[in-house]
């Protein structure tokens, strides 16, 4: 399959501390990427090298099939990007700050800035200096700038910084309108999982600096991913039960009184039925179904014990 974007074994190290290790994310085109993973995990750091801002210390960035190199420059008109926060001539209005990344991109469309503006709520504010924006109206107008060149492929480093659970959700779906009506592809970066779960197609999962995993959404809702959760007293002593008296291996212990059970084939009245045979009180059994969060967690190894 091609990529519209691809690393190869992207590695970056600085000051001799591995900041990233032999990243491989895979990025279809209009498909919209979410790359997950907590503060300081090197999404950032991946999403500079993407952008040429940094070069790797070792692998190579693919897009729209050719190699990135320093000569690369034609490809960055085929790209919009913000990378941690987006900077702006303050003195000007925000529509002047548009009009001059067209010039810069070499791209003419008379109703596209406006647009663009309108799009993100701020046509009322456009011609307001940027320095008596807010954070938000910032993280907007940079959002604008991203899309205003209708580019392929869009590179957000965190877009939905500094705006409410309204605004946040206004955003997602002027993504999901952009690559429905224009094709356009976004990987997109986030350390809040509710944010990707709502609006990836795909997700790749960076943790300290690897690449652990990457999945559609797809497959993780149609995986066998539903839960039987215990709440006993005695989490050692079930775990035992489980283990031994069922033949049960797929459970981690969560903490002192919960153990999760991810083996459906174990029926919940069975399990209600062997610790009581066998001497251990429990005051819960409930059915779960997996969330992102819980997956993310499980990958991790966050959030509990295996056992």
């Amino acid at each position: 399959m091609s990529y519209v974007l691809q690393t190869n074994h992207l590695t970056k190290k600085i000051d001799g501390k591995e900041l990233v290790r032999d990243v491989g994310i895979h990025v279809k085109k209009g498909e919209i990427y979410g790359f997950l993973g907590p503060n300081g995990a090197g999404k950032t750091t991946v999403m500079k090298m993407i952008t040429n801002l940094w070069k790797p210390t070792e692998g190579t960035v693919e897009l729209f099939g050719e190699t990135l190199e320093n000569t690369s420059y034609e490809v960055f008109k085929r790209m919009g990007s913000i990378i941690e926060f987006p900077t702006f001539y303050e003195h000007m209005s925000g529509r002047d700050n548009l009009k001059l990344h067209c010039e810069y991109m070499g791209y003419y469309s008379r109703n596209s800035l406006t647009e663009a503006l309108e799009m993100l709520g701020l046509l009322e504010a456009a011609d307001k200096p940027v320095k008596r924006y807010s954070l938000g109206m910032k993280q907007r107008l940079g959002i604008a700038r991203a899309i205003l060149c209708r580019p392929e492929l869009v590179i957000l480093d965190e877009p939905t910084n500094g705006l409410d659970p309204a605004g946040m959700k206004q955003i997602r779906d002027l993504f999901q309108m952009l690559k429905e009506e224009y094709s356009m592809t976004f990987l997109i970066s986030s350390h809040l999982l509710s944010e990707i779960e709502s609006i990836a197609d795909t997700i790749g999962i960076i943790s300290h600096g690897k690449l652990l995993k990457e999945i559609s959404i797809q497959e993780i809702s149609e995986m066998n991913t539903a839960y039987i959760e215990l709440t006993v007293e005695n989490v050692q002593k079930a775990a035992y039960i489980l283990s031994d008296k069922m033949n049960l291996s797929n459970f981690k212990i969560m903490d002192a009184s919960r153990i999760r059970i991810y083996e459906l084939s174990a029926a919940t009245q069975e399990i209600s039925k062997q610790l009581l045979l066998n001497g251990v009180e429990m005051t819960s059994i409930t059915k779960y179904t997996e969330s992102l969060e819980d997956y993310f967690l499980k990958l991790t190894g966050e959030g509990g014990k295996s056992c």
